[in-house]
């Protein structure tokens, strides 16, 4: 398995449970696909480098986890359906 990170930026209007909720939804699809997570760093609440959707905050989340490449497209395809998402980037980890 390889190691990766997904940094991605949360709807800053969501309630604190829904962000919990949409966190823990992200970890569960790793998790529901063998995958692990090793760490979910909330950022908090940030200011943007330029207006998103006419917002210039967003609340930011980094994952690290390992997983093979079907779980990052999966990741990919659900984070980029998902209108609470605004960003989303996975990279890989050397």
């Amino acid at each position: 398995m390889t190691k990766y990170e997904m940094l991605y930026l949360l709807n800053n209007d969501l309630t604190d449970e829904a962000k919990d909720a949409k966190i823990a939804k992200y970890e569960d699809i790793v998790k529901s696909m063998g995958g692990a997570v090793a760490s979910t760093d909330k950022w908090g609440t940030k200011k943007t480098a330029y207006p998103i959707n006419f917002k210039n905050e967003a609340y930011y989340v980094l994952m690290t986890f390992e997983a093979d490449g079907k779980v990052v497209e999966e990741l990919k395809r659900v984070a980029g359906i998902d209108a609470d998402v605004v960003r989303r980037l996975i990279t890989k980890l050397n």
